[in-house]
């Protein structure tokens, strides 16, 4: 199967361009920090799942999709300060990032139940 055939992939792109939406509208002063750090988190999940997806072992892929989570971690933390600093607050990315790790961390048990 292919990672495009992924529900968590599709759910991971979505997520990339909500983000790229969402950091639009922080402030010009922000284009080379929190908007160009949240993209680049954002832009990792769905392409460390790609990644993972296509290595040879288990082990591997579980690895990537650690770091795929590790990376949606950062992007909730970098959204809350968002929140906090009063730049936007997005429901609708709050529960999409919410969706995306519960598919990944899916993946990952049923990655580790097999190796």
């Amino acid at each position: 199967m292919s990672v495009q055939k992924l529900i968590a992939h599709e759910k991971a792109l979505d997520l990339v361009v909500l983000v790229y939406n969402e950091t639009a509208k922080l402030p010009e002063s922000e284009r080379y920090g929190l908007s160009s750090q949240m993209r680049r988190a954002a832009v990792s999940i769905p392409s460390n799942l790609a990644e993972g997806h296509g290595r040879s072992g288990t082990v591997e892929y579980i690895r990537y999709i650690d770091i795929a989570l590790g990376s949606l971690r950062e992007l909730e933390t970098q959204v809350e300060i968002c929140r906090r600093l009063c730049f936007f607050e997005s429901p609708e990315l709050v529960s999409l990032m919410d969706r995306v790790g519960k598919l990944f961390y899916g993946i990952r048990k049923g990655l580790k139940e097999k190796a």
